[in-house]
């Protein structure tokens, strides 16, 4: 019971990673919160969970309203009087429109950038007077291994997970004088119903050519890597970009050629 007593705050958590993130944490012993912004798929994930002896709530958050952000992290603070632990998992991008740098309109990249960003900052900073006057807390962002290993596609979703990456680090040194860590767990591809819905089978396949462990990531590993740095295992770990993604971007660009080439041997 890694998280025995605390209290888990998971934006965007009604399906795939973040859901994951809840049921993780839930088994773990944390009470934690659902922020999503159809309440009534929330509560209906939820009361799945408490059925099987969780802890879990429901708070009302919808990224492109930011208070929302401020009003979540409060209504979690007069129900449990805490907040330990937050992980920012919302995060958006429309593959049809966020394309290449050329042809990706301006509107389309601020927006994207906008949204994402803004939902890491202005939770986070909510998040951190509760933690500090507590004294302590861990944030964690879930962002995306495209956040350091450019596409060729999504220049705003790319964009916005880089900047999040550097806002971890940021957060983890100027908040450590109040014992509040700050990570994040970078993805690769995971299977989800975005991936499932969103991709070709034969980019999926293109991909995970390059991905040396042969498949795709489970929302529960992911999860399981935030629940390392929600945990008191990680007391001492901070400022940290993990990528959690079966190892792509790790080897050779030429890998997925240099594999083909020796299983023909």
């Amino acid at each position: 019971m890694k998280l025995k007593n605390k209290v888990v705050l998971i934006t965007a958590s009604t399906r795939g990673i973040g859901l994951a993130c809840v049921k993780e944490c839930a088994k773990e012993g944390a009470m934690v919160y659902m922020a999503a912004r159809n309440l009534a798929l929330a509560k209906e994930e939820a009361d799945k969970l408490i059925s099987q002896g969780y802890n879990v709530k429901c708070v009302y958050n919808d990224a492109s309203k930011p208070e929302s952000f401020a009003s979540m992290i409060e209504e979690v603070i007069e129900a449990s009087g805490r907040i330990d632990v937050l992980v920012n998992n919302f995060g958006t991008s429309n593959p049809g429109k966020d394309l290449d740098f050329s042809n990706t309109d301006t509107d389309v990249f601020l927006d994207t950038v906008i949204i994402n960003l803004r939902s890491v900052f202005a939770a986070s900073k909510q998040a951190v007077k509760y933690m500090a006057r507590q004294g302590g807390g861990s944030i964690i962002n879930i962002s995306s291994v495209g956040g350091i290993v450019p596409d060729i596609s999504q220049v705003s979703y790319g964009t916005s997970k880089a900047a999040i990456n550097y806002l971890t680090k940021l957060i983890a040194v100027h908040e450590a004088k109040n014992n509040i860590r700050c990570n994040a767990v970078l993805p690769g591809m995971t299977a989800t119903e975005a991936v499932e819905k969103n991709l070709s089978g034969e980019f999926k396949d293109l991909f995970l050519r390059h991905i040396p462990l042969g498949r795709m990531g489970e929302p529960n590993e992911i999860a399981k890597a935030a629940v390392y740095f929600a945990s008191d295992d990680s007391a001492y770990t901070t400022g940290q970009i993990l990528t959690v993604s079966g190892g792509f971007g790790t080897a050779t660009p030429l890998y997925a050629d240099l594999s083909d080439k020796q299983s023909r041997r």
